[in-house]
């Protein structure tokens, strides 16, 4: 079973998106990025990270330079959630790595979809 982990500060989104993936995916939801880096560095491999950009602790963006910069971890697709419809940031995060943008609120089957385009 493929492994997707969720970081996103409101435990809300956490809890949709679990009911919509769990039965296919190995779901892991984790509250901030920082907790997301431990996480992987605990040997944890996800097949791939769905993040929110807006958190308190470490920006969504800020996480997706490190994690493309890292040679463990560069080949991870990363799904970039935002509530922000700014063109400029989709363009910057999609090229600086992001498999997608998809803007809050979203339809969970759509996320579905585009996630399965990816990783299935």
């Amino acid at each position: 079973m493929k492994k997707i982990l969720l970081i996103d500060d409101k435990a809300s989104i956490g809890k949709v998106v679990s009911i919509y993936f769990s039965k296919e995916y190995d779901f892991i939801y984790l509250e901030n990025p920082i907790k997301a880096i431990e996480w992987l560095q605990e040997g944890n491999y996800p097949d791939l990270i769905i993040s929110d950009i807006r958190m308190p602790e470490m920006t969504g963006d800020v996480f997706l330079r490190y994690m493309k910069k890292n040679e463990l971890y560069k080949s991870i697709p990363i799904v970039m959630l935002s509530s922000e419809d700014s063109t400029t940031e989709r363009i910057k995060l999609l090229e600086e790595g992001a498999a997608d943008y998809i803007l809050k609120p979203f339809n969970p089957l759509e996320l579905k979809v585009r996630i399965k385009k990816i990783i299935d």
